[in-house]
């Protein structure tokens, strides 16, 4: 019954909100699933989200996002394209996800009703 109880608790928690730039960072972690390292990641920014940052920037937020739980590491392999160095990759995990949902929910209802306002939203 405790158990019960507290799971629900959790359930209704608010996680710590995003900010643009940790929602972006967590949703191409997402996308790119077990290719989630560095330059990747920097890239699917660039590409998708038309977002310029620097890797220290990235790096930042990433550590950053490590701390709250919403992401995990791991060190790959040294490849002899890096000149022996490894890639670390990111996972998002079930904090991260739960933020990213909590995120994305916001923007989607502000959004509702006013599109043509905005010129639509793509």
């Amino acid at each position: 019954m405790f158990y019960l109880v507290s799971m629900q608790s959790r359930k209704n928690e608010k996680c710590d909100p995003l900010g643009e730039f940790e929602t972006l960072v967590l949703l191409a972690v997402v996308r790119l699933q077990n290719d989630a390292y560095g330059m990747r990641i920097h890239q699917e920014l660039e590409t998708r989200a038309e977002r310029q940052c620097s890797y220290g920037a990235l790096y930042t937020t990433l550590d950053r996002l490590e701390q709250k739980g919403y992401v995990s590491s791991s060190v790959g392999e040294p490849t002899p394209e890096r000149g022996g160095r490894a890639k670390k990759f990111f996972r998002i995990e079930s904090a991260g996800k739960a933020a990213l949902r909590q995120s994305c929910g916001a923007t989607r209802r502000m959004v509702q009703g006013i599109e043509a306002q905005l010129g639509g939203v793509s």
